[in-house]
């Protein structure tokens, strides 16, 4: 990976996405000593032009971004990184520098939530506890659910049947959480299927 540092004195601009929801979260600057520190921690770190130092983002508040994927565009001069973020990324707490909240990408938290109460084993969770009860169940509330929405199809209810969808896709991520996989293996099964 080449980098072009000389042609804005010493720095480039990094722009920073969500590795799931692809929301742009922020830009920032940052030099070679930045990038290597970036590299080699998988945290962001930035140089930061009014501390005239470098900046990891979230040393302070402990948002930090978590490296996924670092690209570099077609003139070696501006960095994309993929990053997990822990925590809102902007100082307002806004999930985005750039006041942007957004519901695209939700599944994919939600799918992270899903995770946690799981992996956590939380007693007080409706997903752990179902979960917990084995695939067959998993799966045959799925199937319930999935009956359900058929059902408010056929009715002109339209907050009904958007609920039922809604707990249709809920229960189908417990589903692939038992399985073993994840929305994007099925994002994956679906675009290669585009033609």
């Amino acid at each position: 990976m080449s980098i072009d540092f000389n042609k804005d004195n010493g720095l480039v601009p990094v722009i920073i996405q969500d590795n799931q929801t692809l929301q742009v979260l922020m830009l920032g600057y940052m030099n070679e000593e930045a990038f290597n520190k970036t590299k080699q921690e998988s945290k962001v770190t930035f140089f930061s032009r009014s501390k005239n130092r470098l900046w990891t983002k979230g040393e302070t508040s402990g948002n930090f971004l978590m490296v996924n994927d670092i690209k570099v565009d077609c003139d070696n001069d501006t960095i994309l990184i993929k990053a997990t973020p822990i925590g809102p990324t902007c100082h307002t707490g806004a999930t985005s520098c750039f006041n942007e909240e957004t519901t695209k990408g939700f599944l994919y938290q939600l799918e992270n939530t899903i995770s946690q109460r799981i992996d956590d084993n939380d007693d007080n969770s409706y997903t752990n506890k179902l979960f917990r009860r084995g695939i067959n169940k998993v799966a045959q509330k799925v199937g319930e659910e999935a009956v359900e929405l058929v059902i408010e199809s056929k009715d002109n209810n339209e907050e009904l049947f958007k609920n039922e969808a809604a707990d249709l896709l809920y229960h189908l991520l417990i589903l692939l959480k038992a399985k073993g996989l994840s929305l994007m293996d099925i994002e994956a099964v679906l675009k290669s299927r585009i033609k």
